[in-house]
């Protein structure tokens, strides 16, 4: 393999490492700080909250006596409760004995369960509220579609653009009704691969017919970091007009080109600021998502299209708003763990893991994008991680929720021997998933 290639020039190293620091301070702060806070409310002492690993570069001792402090390592951090032996809240047994009740009662080994419960819980239940907090405030300052398809504003790719107008209610397309957004998007996937299309509008009170353009244009919306397209020079805003010396007038006509390439190079004609110009693309093969469950593998070349048109937007309402977070989150998290799935079962290939390298690019991409994006992908990594911490695994938050799961069933806690041999066991599997994951983002 040419390592070499596989690197990014050293602005490229910057940026990336850049956006990925921020992105997991960021995300590491709030899980913490849910750890912490809750803890506090729980009446359980911290001895410190530490962003960071290492040597110290800064800190500073609260009122309550806790030491917040800032280290020199930025991939991590930890509160370190009262009755902790070390980051990982191991039990300092020698420490603990000589309290008094009530002092032990501050430490994190000597609360009630509930309180560890709900201190060890809440640094993912953080992560998931600093996600439904920041797709509820896109839903508020972006908006959503309103229920009645009609037009906002025309992207002028073609002289057929000009026959919608803003403010157009598209009442049916080819004949087909289109009394929302879903039904306008199933009768745009049944139109032939042309350029204009029937559509009966309401305009200013009057229902009228027009030959409008194709509603799905096979224009680059959006270009995915690190894709075929992206590699190979397509911009956001290039209209294809055709492959292999094959007119294409929909996306759906591009989408089943590339579909059935089998991975052979594709000459792209493309349209770019008023000018023609040839690329060379290689689809890859990638695993989707699908709306009903499981993936479906296909060649892709990683650009996302859209209508031709934006639709007019409402302001939802703070309910609504926060209720589109719920599922925004529950959407990552459910795709998220179908993939895992599949990957373990085989069904997809373990290349759709990404490890450190694969988020430092993607944080790298995203903030390019402008702050918008870097925020919305800082939440969809949150609720990632929130997801991960959860999982069943001793070091993790989740495996001492199981250690306590224990303790409720059975009276009292697993041995130390217990614990420790668990604890171990579970940092070897974290040390070589994120192994695993570094292997897919160099051989993959």
């Amino acid at each position: 393999m040419d390592l070499i290639g596989f690197l990014p020039d050293f602005g490229n190293i910057f940026l990336s490492l850049g956006a990925f620091i921020v992105a997991l301070s960021v995300i590491i702060a709030v899980h913490e700080y849910g750890h912490y806070i809750v803890g506090r409310w729980s009446g359980i002492h911290a001895d410190v909250f530490s962003l960071g690993f290492g040597p110290v570069l800064a800190s500073r001792v609260d009122r309550r006596g806790t030491r917040w402090q800032l280290a020199a390592i930025p991939l991590g951090g930890y509160v370190k409760f009262a009755g902790d032996a070390n980051a990982a809240s191991a039990v300092d047994g020698e420490a603990i004995a000589t309290l008094t009740p009530a002092e032990r009662r501050r430490t994190m080994h000597g609360a009630p369960l509930w309180a560890r419960t709900a201190t060890v819980a809440a640094g993912p239940l953080f992560n998931f509220l600093m996600s439904i907090a920041v797709f509820a405030a896109f839903f508020w300052v972006k908006g959503i579609a309103t229920d009645v398809p009609v037009v906002a504003e025309v992207t002028p790719v073609s002289e057929a653009a000009a026959a919608l107008l803003p403010g157009d209610t598209i009442l049916a397309l080819n004949g087909q009704p289109t009394p929302d957004w879903e039904a306008l998007g199933k009768a745009a996937d049944t139109l032939p691969d042309a350029a204009t299309a029937p559509y009966t509008v309401l305009r200013n009170g009057t229902e009228m017919q027009i030959t409008g353009p194709h509603p799905q244009p096979p224009l680059a919306e959006n270009v995915t970091p690190f894709s075929a397209a992206a590699e190979a020079g397509v911009l956001p805003g290039d209209l294809v007009l055709a492959v292999n010396g094959t007119p294409v007038a929909s996306f759906n006509a591009l989408r089943e080109i590339i579909g059935a390439s089998d991975g052979q190079p594709q000459t792209l004609t493309l349209r770019r600021n008023g000018a023609e110009t040839t690329i060379t693309v290689t689809p890859k093969r990638q695993d989707l998502p699908l709306k009903e469950g499981g993936f479906e593998t296909r060649w892709l070349l990683g650009l996302s299209g859209g209508l031709i048109f934006s639709p007019e937007t409402r302001t939802p309402g703070p309910v609504e708003g926060l209720w589109l977070g719920v599922q925004q989150v529950g959407n990552v998290i459910s795709t998220s763990l179908s993939g895992l799935g599949h990957m373990i079962a085989g069904k997809i290939s373990t290349c759709n893991m990404q490890g450190a390298i694969g988020i430092a690019k993607t944080s790298a991409a995203a903030a390019s994008d402008g702050l918008p994006t870097f925020i919305w992908f800082i939440a969809m990594l949150s609720t990632a991680i929130g997801m991960m911490n959860l999982f069943p695994i001793p070091v993790l938050d989740g495996g001492h929720l199981v250690f306590f799961a224990y303790e409720a069933v059975f009276r009292r806690p697993p041995s130390e021997k217990v614990m420790g041999v668990l604890m171990t066991m579970g940092l070897a599997i974290l040390i070589s998933v994120m192994v695993f994951g570094l292997s897919r983002d160099v051989l993959c």
